[in-house]
């Protein structure tokens, strides 16, 4: 079976970003037959109010967590950039580090999150989520398919420019797309499960995912701003 946009390239700030924001969508994605990797900014080094843990120890454990929770989700290959947690910003290095993860990847799809510095009147969104959306949609356009953009990464590296045809936004402010994500809400829920350190009350946090993506009518949805860039 040929499944169109066959290759997603999930851009994200922290571990257990990608289940949040669109575990449920992402699942379905992979047993649809298409290839999803992971590129994630930080590995949540900062994710713990244990101030005994030592930083190396929480990372290697925040690491190991999410490749367990992307076997859930059925995605491939995660590649850890390593930045450190909550110091995130969008600047030069960001954009060329994910220039250099789209052109090697060369998905038709990236998934990221809103660089809005809002949701609403009632939260604020996190600052490494607003830095990644940023550095991901200044990646995207028009850097990763200029070869004049970061022309090491072609001339050194071999990384020819490469366009994607779509992002999706993940939780956006202004949605123009819902996923039925009702067969899948199992494995997204799975798939948050193995972030254990993450989860001191792991009942409460799953049953409040499940209730944030259910609907009056018993289908459970997730919603993303989807941009068509060619």
């Amino acid at each position: 079976m040929t499944v169109p946009e066959q290759r997603v390239l999930v851009c994200m700030a922290h571990p257990d970003d990608p289940e949040f924001f669109c575990g449920g969508t992402l699942a379905l994605w992979a047993a649809e037959g298409r290839d999803i990797c992971y590129v994630l900014a930080t590995s949540g080094d900062k994710g713990s109010q244990d101030a005994t843990l030592p930083s190396a120890e929480l990372t290697a454990l925040r690491e190991a967590e999410q490749r367990a929770a992307a076997d859930v989700i059925g995605a491939g290959e995660i590649v850890f950039l390593r930045r450190p947690d909550g110091e995130l910003v969008a600047d030069l290095g960001l954009r060329r580090d994910l220039v250099r993860v789209i052109r090697l990847f060369r998905p038709d799809i990236v998934v990221s999150t809103d660089p809005l510095y809002y949701y609403g009147d009632q939260r604020v969104n996190h600052p490494d989520h607003r830095a990644m959306g940023d550095a991901t949609l200044s990646a995207l356009f028009p850097a990763a398919g200029n070869s004049r953009f970061f022309p090491e990464l072609w001339t050194v590296e071999g990384l020819a420019p490469h366009s994607p045809s779509q992002v999706w936004i993940a939780v956006p402010m202004e949605p123009n797309v819902e996923v039925d994500i009702s067969s899948s809400i199992g494995r997204k829920l799975e798939a948050i499960a193995r972030h254990k350190s993450q989860l001191p009350e792991p009942e409460f946090v799953l049953e409040r995912v499940r209730q944030r993506a259910a609907q009056p009518d018993g289908r459970y949805l997730e919603r993303f701003r989807r941009i068509i860039l060619r």
